[in-house]
């Protein structure tokens, strides 16, 4: 059986300065982030982290609530090792929201240029329902027939 991603993962996009900075002493920030939680009532701690390419992935016991993922940012951005400039964001695992959107045009119109997942990434940026909505993966976007100039466009929020 498989099992679906539960939120319990925190992850941190940083460069890879930052996040090796950060491993030296990872025991010490994980039970340091662990009482940060404790002392705002969460039941949450922090269990292991890993260091991926350009991110840290912090492993908890429990799904994380928004109160606790901002404990565990503002654990991670005073952390003096760590320049909290580069720290680019701090999200949680995919979740099995996605939004599906249908009869885009692949060619936009003025150039006859083909419309790739990095315009739909700045068009939704620029959309103010889209403010405080987090994409876990890149649009995908999907030709739907090969003689149509319509896409399908998936969006993992």
């Amino acid at each position: 059986m498989i099992k679906d991603p539960l939120r319990k993962q925190v992850i941190i996009s940083m460069n890879i300065v930052n996040s090796n900075r950060f491993m030296v002493l990872s025991n010490k920030h994980i039970s340091n982030i662990s009482r940060d939680l404790k002392n705002i009532k969460s039941d949450v701690m922090a269990n292991f982290v890993q260091a991926n390419h350009k991110r840290l992935v912090i492993t908890t016991n429990k799904t994380t609530s928004i109160l606790d993922l901002n404990t565990i940012k503002r654990y991670i951005r005073n952390v003096d090792a760590i320049n909290s400039n580069n720290i680019m964001s701090l999200r949680l695992s995919q979740s099995k929201s996605y939004l599906k959107i249908l009869g885009i045009l692949y060619l936009i119109e003025d150039n006859n240029v083909p419309i790739f997942s990095n315009v739909v990434e700045i068009l939704l940026q620029s959309i103010h329902i889209f403010n405080n909505v987090v994409l876990t993966l890149k649009p995908r976007v999907i030709k739907a027939s090969p003689k149509l100039n319509i896409v399908v466009i998936w969006i993992d929020i």
